[in-house]
């Protein structure tokens, strides 16, 4: 069994062929997806793909790169927006120094927002960082002395120092597509030594399409090749890279609901 632990299924890129789009992912044993937020506006049409399929979940939360647009939510706001079965995470959310699409105090502000309501609601923080390693981890840690919550770093493609910075706080880390690519030999060193019970798989779907699928639109099926890149990169099974990587999204994500066909054991560090 696999977990998609971050797509965007309402995007349109899936207009036309969704139903066949989430067919395929159960075809390939995936089990759960995630489809993530990136307005406020969007939580009902997420809400409503994950109530048309079994094994679809949604998020809420404004992405950094809107965060300009987003400057008056508050948040109770998203907290109300959570009440709902299909609901299970806060997000995304986080900063994006890279693009730049906001401006740097606006995308720390709607971070720090999204925090408060993932502390409020008990629900996981989806992280987006993208040149901002530092930055992110720094608010991560201010924020935990105020109360604790917990998440992910979705997408990780960077360097230790984030990951090891969020794992410190008790967070996870989701890997995509991106380390099928040829030139991520250093995020493939990077990811070979990051603990098997701290890890997720991603696609980011429809984008960072993994090999042998790159320049294709991408899609939840494809997370058994980020997986299969992964489990060579640990010397280990599918069955276990499967069986952990899904067992830990279900720790986290604890208001999905877990298969019975489950029995996955973390491993001991």
């Amino acid at each position: 069994m696999f977990v998609d632990s971050h797509c965007h299924l309402d995007f349109p890129d899936y207009a036309d062929d969704l139903d066949a789009v989430v067919a395929r992912a159960n075809e390939a044993g995936v089990v759960a997806m995630v489809t993530i937020s990136t307005h406020l506006d969007h939580a009902e049409k997420l809400r409503k793909i994950a109530e048309r399929f079994d094994g679809v979940y949604s998020t809420v939360g404004v992405h950094p790169h809107e965060a300009k647009d987003h400057q008056s939510v508050t948040a109770s706001q998203i907290e109300d927006l959570c009440d709902f079965p299909e609901v299970i995470g806060i997000g995304e959310s986080g900063l994006d120094f890279h693009y730049e699409h906001s401006p740097r105090d606006d995308q720390e502000k709607s971070f720090r927002i999204h925090i408060a309501a993932a502390r409020e609601t008990g629900l996981p923080l989806i992280v987006h960082s993208r040149g901002a390693d530092q930055e992110t981890v720094d608010i991560l840690a201010d924020e935990m002395a105020k109360g604790p919550f917990k998440g992910v770093i979705h997408c990780f493609s960077t360097g230790k120092g984030l990951a090891e910075g969020a794992m410190a706080l008790g967070f996870y880390v989701s890997v995509a597509g991106i380390v099928t690519f040829k030139a991520a030999d250093e995020l493939r060193l990077t990811v070979t030594d990051l603990p098997l019970n701290r890890l997720l798989v991603e696609t980011d779907a429809p984008f960072l399409a993994p090999v042998p699928n790159r320049g294709k639109r991408n899609e939840p099926a494809f997370v058994v090749h980020i997986a299969r890149q992964i489990a060579d990169l640990k010397c280990i099974t599918m069955d276990e890279l499967a069986d952990t990587t899904t067992a830990n999204f279900f720790d986290l994500f604890d208001r999905a609901e877990r298969p019975l066909i489950d029995r996955a054991e973390r491993p001991r560090e």
